[in-house]
């Protein structure tokens, strides 16, 4: 299987696959919030942000997977699934155990030389509460998805990784 996974990650194919996953997600995050009137909190973006930079290092992979690069993107893979986990998580306490001493911000901090929300309000400005429920299925809300989401992100790129010191098949 690593073998297989080596093989992959040293493609096109898969690397766009990723890319394209993240963006469908993405596309599924404006429609609630734009068709389906959701209103995304602080840590919904942030969490797009993490979608985002997966989408981004499977773009990466994609430009030249058989160089370097490929390193560079797994990465920025597992660092944007690991804090995707991080903030899912952390959204997901906030759902189960509402607290008045547990909030989130009003607004999404962004660094000055990247003002997200400044460029692409329609996405990145949040209008939500973080402790509010919204959208459930199967019993679960939007935050336990991403959790599992994120984690099956990264376990797939923990393979990918592992598969990387595997010799290639001949």
């Amino acid at each position: 299987m690593l073998r297989y996974l080596n093989q992959q990650s040293r493609g096109r194919g898969a690397w766009l696959l990723m890319a394209f996953t993240a963006f469908a997600l993405e596309l599924v995050a404006l429609w609630f919030q734009h068709v389906m009137k959701l209103q995304p909190c602080v840590l919904c973006i942030y969490e797009r942000c993490a979608l985002f930079g997966i989408m981004g290092a499977g773009l990466l992979g994609a430009i030249a997977p058989r160089s370097p690069i490929r390193f560079i993107a797994l990465a920025v893979w597992l660092w944007s699934a690991g804090k995707g986990i991080a903030l899912a998580w952390q959204h997901t306490m906030m759902q189960l155990h509402p607290s008045p001493f547990q909030t989130c911000d009003f607004m999404a901090r962004f660094p000055a030389g990247l003002p997200l929300d400044k460029w692409l309000p329609q996405v990145f400005v949040a209008t939500g509460d973080c402790s509010v429920r919204q959208w459930s299925f199967l019993d679960l809300e939007m935050p336990q998805w991403l959790l599992g989401i994120f984690i099956a992100y990264f376990a797939i790129a923990v393979l990918i990784v592992l598969a990387q010191f595997c010799r290639r098949a001949r």
